[in-house]
């Protein structure tokens, strides 16, 4: 049975999408089965991270509902086949629930090895329902007071899952120097383990403009950090990246 992981941060911003994305192509290269399904409703940009841009005809609503079933409505990437995208619909139908949602997971575990929701910013009605279903946590945080202090509350909400992770994204060594700060305060103000340090990388820009997920472009920076959490997630133990 799958395993659902929501990825969440609290406040906009962050890289949150770019680390689905990165974090599910990943386990995807690793030869497991992924489905993401981009839960940010009015504001979906997970296809581009994904290089899956515009493909989707039919979003989470259409199978929460009855409308269409999963394996129709998701969208399997060309490059990488063990990884598909369910997108999400411009507004969300009256009649989309927490249950329905949970239904649609329910059926989704049975498909795939992992499933990564794409969690909107804040703490609203779409948090609650990005969440509703989920196993695990990814909390993705910025180096910054503000990003931080969203993350912690961001946790607060995530108190009945059984894991709860911090990704720190978009590290670059030489604010970290200039804030004299490290990465254990951040562990600290979000009040959470790390699981992965992503450095600040132009990289993730240029493939997300090409149409390609960065694991494919190469095993180095953020793709690397990507894949060092992937396999964290899949249970082995690999060394955090150091930021220099």
């Amino acid at each position: 049975m799958g395993t659902v992981i929501t990825v969440t941060s609290g406040k906009g911003g962050t890289g949150k999408t770019t680390v689905t994305g990165g974090v599910a192509s990943c386990l995807a290269r690793l030869g497991k089965t992924v489905l993401c399904i981009d839960m940010d409703i009015g504001l979906r940009n997970l296809d581009i991270s994904l290089g899956l841009s515009d493909r989707a005809l039919m979003d989470f609503a259409d199978v929460a509902l009855g409308n269409c079933p999963l394996a129709r409505a998701a969208v399997s990437h060309p490059d990488l086949p063990n990884l598909s995208l369910l997108t999400a619909p411009m507004r969300l139908p009256p009649h989309v629930t927490a249950g329905s949602i949970r239904a649609l997971l329910r059926t989704a575990r049975d498909r795939y090895d992992y499933i990564f929701i794409d969690c909107p910013a804040g703490l609203g009605p779409g948090f609650q329902l990005a969440t509703c279903g989920a196993d695990r946590a990814l909390v993705v945080a910025t180096n910054d007071a503000s990003s931080l202090r969203d993350a912690q509350r961001a946790v607060e909400e995530l108190y009945r899952l059984r894991q709860v992770h911090l990704v720190m994204n978009r590290i670059q060594p030489k604010l970290l120097r200039e804030l004299r700060t490290t990465i254990d305060d951040a562990m600290d103000a979000a009040g959470l383990p790390l699981i992965g340090v992503i450095p600040e990388d132009r990289r993730v820009i240029l493939a997300a403009n090409m149409g390609r997920p960065l694991i494919l472009e190469g095993r180095r920076g953020a793709a690397n950090a990507c894949l060092n959490i992937a396999k964290r997630i899949e249970g082995y133990r690999v060394p955090i990246m150091r930021i220099r």
